[in-house]
């Protein structure tokens, strides 16, 4: 037992090279059921992980919870056993007013706005994705025709400070940090993308991103009914196809 990480409770051998991370425990199923002999792994907490085939190739999904420290738990853990390439496949929230609810966001960068990642290195450190998982992630939406927008996302701790920014007591100081990000062309929010690049980049591991989005710009709520109906699988399926091309990054 002494192999088997405490949180995700995994051991080597249980998961593939590549791991894809949704946040959310109940998405990772519908994910395994795109891969050949899927199998649960474990669940324990907020992690279930699910280990199939995809073109003979192990292929694991692990659910992470909701925002960074959860997040970096899991990456952490699963690179321990021998993950190497990462994809966050989840949802956010729009900024943009061409980001609109279903499109596809891939992440070439974050912007590090969590509590997480300081710990691991100063906030000049840059959050970047891995550049051949952002190639061919925007050429397997592209083949998809699915549409799809690259560019820089915000990853924070504080969700409904974002969506109800005009009734926080820091109103006005919240507003002008969400103009900020508008204004500096970030795509979208989410809480995890960040912690994700930083932490692969300094293992020496791939890191990609691709999300959802659930909202059109401005809205200060969420449709719980309307994501519960959106289809994910495009997004499920843009990251599966970009995977395979991969050279393996084990000796």
């Amino acid at each position: 037992m002494g192999d088997v990480q405490y949180h995700i409770r995994c051991k080597p051998g249980d998961v593939g090279e590549v791991v894809l991370l949704p946040g959310d425990p109940g998405r990772v199923e519908p994910i395994a059921t795109l891969l050949d002999r899927p199998r649960l792994i474990a669940r324990n907490r907020e992690y279930t992980t699910y280990t199939g085939e995809l073109g003979g190739r192990m292929v694991s999904v692990c659910s992470t919870g909701i925002g960074s420290p959860s997040t970096a738990i899991a990456v952490e853990e699963l690179a321990a056993i021998g993950a190497t390439t990462f994809i966050r496949v989840g949802t956010t929230g729009s900024i943009q007013q061409g980001v609109h609810f279903s499109d596809l966001v891939i992440a070439t960068a974050a912007v590090r706005d969590e509590g997480t990642t300081p710990s691991y290195a100063p906030l000049g450190y840059p959050a970047v994705a891995d550049f051949e998982l952002v190639t061919a992630m925007l050429a397997a939406a592209r083949s998809a025709k699915q549409v799809a927008h690259a560019g820089i996302v915000r990853s924070h701790d504080a969700l409904y400070t974002d969506l109800h920014a005009s009734r926080m007591p820091r109103r006005e100081e919240l507003e002008l940090a969400l103009q900020v990000w508008t204004r500096a062309n970030v795509l979208c929010n989410d809480m995890e993308t960040s912690t994700i690049f930083v932490i692969c980049a300094l293992r020496k591991l791939r890191a990609g991103s691709v999300l959802t989005v659930v909202n059109e710009p401005g809205e200060e709520a969420i449709d719980p009914a309307r994501v519960a109906a959106l289809d994910l699988t495009p997004m499920f399926r843009v990251a599966l196809t970009a995977v395979q091309p991969l050279a393996p990054m084990r000796a």
